[in-house]
Order: structure tokens, then C-alpha cells, then sequence
């Protein structure tokens, strides 16, 4: 499913406009990136939780070459669904 795909889901199941489904949607991206930004998780109860990880500096290989590299540290996005959209999904 893509954004255009959800925005139609959304609008159908909360009987909204395209248009009201698209911002509202929106919305919860601009919300959640800002908490994420700023470090906060941000948790839905029984569909799952967004968090941010710091994944070190770590060694690695050029695929092309096999010349050794290194890995800068960064930031990286996680989700850990709840139990409720588990058990859903099985």
C-alpha cells in the first residue's frame, strides 16, 4: 500500500473527503517527526511504538573493491509493533 492507496483507506473507513483524510494523515507524519526529532518515542497503544536508536561507527567492506571502510555512527528509526497488531497479522 503507498500514501495515495492509505489517504483512499482513510478516507473510506472514517467517511472523509480525499482531501481531510490527506491532511489529517500528514499531520501524524509532521507530529511523529518532530517527537522523533527531539528523541521522544512515540507509542500507539495496540498497534506499536516509533522510537529513535543510535547505531555506532562500525567497519565494513566495499562490496566492489573488499577494501575496508568505516561506518559512521547515526540515527535510525525503529518500530516495534504491539502485541494486538501481531496477533492480527498471523
Amino acid at each position: 500500500m503507498n500514501k495515495a492507496e492509505l489517504i483512499d483507506a482513510i478516507a473510506s473507513e472514517a467517511n472523509l473527503t480525499k482531501a481531510d483524510a490527506k491532511r489529517a494523515l500528514d499531520a501524524f507524519i509532521g507530529a511523529t517527526t518532530k517527537s522523533l526529532k527531539k528523541g521522544d518515542r512515540v507509542a500507539l497503544v495496540g498497534f506499536g511504538s516509533f522510537s529513535v536508536s543510535k547505531r555506532d561507527a562500525r567497519k565494513g567492506r566495499n562490496p566492489q573493491s573488499g577494501k575496508e571502510i568505516m561506518i559512521p555512527a547515526k540515527k535510525v528509526v525503529k518500530f516495534k509493533a504491539g502485541a494486538e497488531l501481531a496477533d492480527m497479522v498471523k
